[in-house]
């Protein structure tokens, strides 16, 4: 199974659009999140635009401009937490959270497997206490160029996709 992992969209739909172009052509179905959809308005996008399932939280910049009890169980589409969200896909425990910041105090998790983050808008990859940790980067062109990533969870493989390479 092929699993996206976006992160701080920031209401930039038209790199959204790639994302999502790229998601039907690759025959992806499945988003993981890590927050800063930008409004309600993207995430009702989102929710419209992919048949899929995602995996979602809310990042700094949606917590700014709403509530989550408004947007909990509002969209079909998006299985929505606060700020941290903990699950297993495949028998492998993800967590995912906003900023790094608040993935620290789940290190000590013995069966957690993986961490995926935004906030910080850059590619990054590293392991810490046996658990690899990942920031896709951003969809919005902020700070860095666009990116996200793709999960192979057969081969336990990431790819991170330039969203400028993308037509």
């Amino acid at each position: 199974m092929k699993i996206a992992i976006i992160s701080d969209i920031h209401d930039n739909i038209p790199n959204l659009d790639k994302v999502l172009g790229y998601l039907k052509e690759n025959h992806i179905d499945k988003i993981i999140c890590c927050g800063d959809f930008g409004s309600q308005g993207t995430m009702k996008y989102l929710d419209n635009n992919f048949k899929g399932t995602i995996r979602a939280i809310l990042g700094n910049a949606d917590l700014d401009h709403m509530e989550y009890i408004d947007v909990k169980d509002k969209f079909k589409s998006i299985k929505l937490d606060e700020s941290v969200s903990s699950f297993v896909i495949e028998g492998k425990e993800v967590l995912i959270v906003h900023s790094p910041d608040n993935y620290e105090p789940h290190l000590s998790r013995d069966n957690l497997k993986y961490i995926f983050y935004g906030h910080t808008h850059k590619p990054w990859q590293e392991v810490k206490n046996g658990k690899l940790i990942i920031n896709p980067g951003n969809v919005s062109n902020y700070g860095y160029s666009p990116t996200f990533a793709v999960w192979e969870t057969d081969n336990d493989k990431f790819d991170l996709v330039q969203l400028n390479t993308i037509k």
